[in-house]
């Protein structure tokens, strides 16, 4: 099958989508993914998103980035995301995201923030523990709604089309008829997340193996810091196979503990992601043990319900009510800081192709990602790559 089009974008999570949704409704678009549409990490993303609070904000959201990514982190890409927070969130609002709201001292309703590990304020947005499939939801809500797309599922992604070092298009192949695509485009936007499929244990779908970094290395399209793999310390220990349950750290950050196996608290729980995972490798390794235990007991159970019940429903089908009992958590593969070097537009080394999100490196997160950063850092750039395309008509 051949198909001709203006953009092909090889990915359906926040990244993908939001670079859709800002290219001209002029331009064809086809959006391929290896899985359905909802198999992507951006449903699965917990925490929150950040965002500028304020002007008095800056500085300490810059030195927060730039201090969890152990100071390698590119500054211009840093102060981009976060100048650039505030229209993301404004825009997500228009198409219907909800975020949690409280009561201020004029009655009147305002965004809630939280703070998760390495942050030195509240500044993180959230919708009960699922703020990932919220954004992502409405999201894919709008793109279905629009004619100049067209959706391709179960769609794997094979091969990039080059001519003359230029990339046009990509081939696919459909996952049950075997049928292979050729898709040819002028731009080219690759959103294939991350690698966690490459490790035996990890919060990603187990489809996601890297795909477009091996296609990357075989054009000698330019990669940075493929060793930069970001390991988050809480997630539910289970002997079982399969994707390890995400336990949020915005539960930590409000304030629960992590325990050794006496029940001593071991660890400041609000450090780095990095700085928490040594930590729990370094007790473990002293105790001998499997797991370290994580207790939320301390939060109140109305607390527990309203903001995180998408855990607590799962925990309580593995036997765990946090609300009365610690529960075991060791560290696993999260999440990936480098990939395909882009500039500060999301364009690679090879004219025409484009890389956003998870499976890009624009230096944002450095050595190791703050927390909440990754659906603020996926969507700025995504939009970024759409402008970007759209003026070089």
């Amino acid at each position: 099958m051949m198909i001709n089009t203006d953009v092909v974008i090889v990915g359906t999570g926040v990244a993908g989508l939001f670079a859709a949704l800002h290219l001209p409704r002029d331009k064809k678009i086809v959006m391929i993914t290896k899985a359905d549409l909802e198999s992507s990490d951006s449903f699965l993303a917990q925490g929150g998103i950040c965002v500028l609070r304020d002007e008095n904000d800056y500085e300490s959201f810059m030195e927060d980035t730039l201090k969890a990514g152990h100071y390698e982190n590119r500054k211009e890409s840093v102060d981009i995301m976060i100048r650039d927070s505030q229209s993301v969130i404004a825009e997500l609002l228009t198409y219907g995201v909800q975020f949690h709201k409280e009561q201020g001292a004029d009655g009147e309703e305002t965004l809630a923030y939280t703070r998760e590990g390495g942050h030195s304020k509240a500044r993180i947005l959230y919708y009960e523990d699922i703020t990932g499939k919220e954004i992502t939801s409405r999201l894919l809500t709008a793109v279905k709604t629009l004619p100049n797309i067209a959706l391709y599922e179960y769609t794997t992604m094979t091969d990039l089309l080059v001519e003359d070092n230029t990339c046009c298009g990509v081939l696919a192949i459909q996952n049950d008829s075997k049928e292979e695509i050729m898709i040819r485009a002028h731009d080219t936007i690759l959103a294939t997340g991350g690698i966690g499929g490459l490790y035996e244990h990890s919060t990603n779908f187990p489809h996601l193996t890297g795909d477009a970094i091996t296609l990357a290395k075989k054009y000698d399209i330019a990669l940075e810091h493929l060793d930069y793999v970001q390991i988050h310390p809480t997630t539910l220990y289970s002997d079982k196979p399969g994707r390890r349950f995400l336990i949020s750290e915005s539960l930590r950050g409000e304030g629960a503990v992590l325990l050794n196996s006496k029940m001593e608290r071991f660890t400041d729980e609000v450090q780095p992601r990095d700085v928490v995972t040594k930590a729990i490798h370094a007790e473990m390794a002293r105790e001998g043990s499997q797991h370290v235990w994580l207790s939320a007991v301390n939060i109140p159970a109305e607390e527990i319900h309203s903001h995180f019940p998408n855990i607590y429903e799962h925990c309580l089908s593995e036997g765990y009510d946090i609300t009365k009992e610690p529960i075991p958590v060791v560290p696993a593969q999260h999440y990936f800081m480098g990939g395909i070097l882009v500039d500060s537009d999301s364009r690679t080394s090879m004219p025409n192709l484009y890389a956003v999100g998870e499976t890009s490196c624009n230096g944002v997160h450095g050595a190791n990602r703050l927390a909440s950063n990754s659906l603020l850092e996926s969507l700025v750039f995504a939009r970024r790559a759409a402008k970007a395309i759209q003026n070089n008509k």
